[in-house]
């Protein structure tokens, strides 16, 4: 094996892990997402999360995490779609809020 086929597989391979490690964590916001909406009283829109933002940030120990902010759609009467966010800085969830909205 030559160099530059250790480094094509082992970027495959961090590509592979890395997509896998994502799926697992918006999979994880998903169902903290639904639960949230559920105790709020609110409708989750598409059963979809969306990843916004990827930032290096410093959790309350001082150790690097990955900090993530995704989005979700919800609605109280049907009618009108709002914007609902969770924050994670590593794999804990830091803040979930919901836009202003109306309560039928």
């Amino acid at each position: 094996m030559t160099l530059s086929t250790l480094t094509w597989l082992f970027a495959i391979g961090f590509a592979v892990w890395y997509w896998w490690r994502a799926k697992a964590i918006k999979d994880a916001v998903l169902a903290t997402a639904r639960d949230y909406c559920q105790r709020m009283d609110v409708l989750l829109l598409d059963d979809a999360v969306y990843l916004r933002g990827l930032w290096f940030k410093r959790d309350r120990q001082g150790r690097i995490r990955v900090w993530r902010r995704f989005l979700f759609d919800f609605t109280t009467t049907g009618e009108e779609r709002y914007l609902g966010r969770v924050i994670m800085l590593g794999q804990r969830v830091e803040h979930i809020e919901l836009d202003p909205h109306r309560i039928p």
